[in-house]
């Protein structure tokens, strides 16, 4: 066992796990964070997608020690006292449908659309289709969640 001390959703937080505990785990099972879904426990899916640091991982293929005084934001904490425009671009265009996969899209499509900011790189449809290939959608057809992800970066 080995304790850890982390920051989630801007709680600090901390427990001890096992060694192998994985991120997806420690969220879902310590703290009761259930937005963080795991589809596939091989990192294909992208169902698991928080952001560590400011940057989107894959939970489900991160260890939780590994994660030692780090930040970690889950679909829970993306919005701060109301949704996140990522949130809204989704509801408002229909970018889900069972809703399983959602949380690591948007998750992801935040990510995305703050790098590409970042580099001044302009965020086209085939870009955003490009970057969603870790991230599997088994009922949209992925035409709402790339038209969610352009709609939020132009309100971001």
């Amino acid at each position: 066992m080995t304790k850890i001390t982390l920051k989630v959703n801007g709680k600090a937080v901390s427990g001890d796990v096992p060694d192998e505990t994985l991120l997806s785990v420690f969220l879902r099972e310590n703290l009761r964070l259930t937005g963080t879904h795991v589809g596939c426990d091989t990192s294909q899916c992208g169902a698991c997608v928080v952001h560590v640091d400011g940057k989107s991982v894959k939970s489900c293929s991160t260890l939780a020690v590994s994660l030692e005084g780090a930040e970690v934001t889950t679909i829970e904490g993306l919005a701060n006292g109301g949704l996140h425009p990522m949130q809204v671009a989704f509801n408002d265009n229909h970018g889900l449908q069972c809703g399983f996969c959602t949380p690591g899209m948007i998750m992801t499509g935040v990510d995305m659309v703050n790098r590409y900011k970042t580099e001044g790189t302009e965020l086209t449809s085939e870009a955003i289709r490009a970057e969603l290939e870790g991230n599997i959608c088994r009922c949209t057809g992925y035409h709402n969640i790339v038209k969610s992800i352009e709609d939020a970066a132009a309100k971001m």
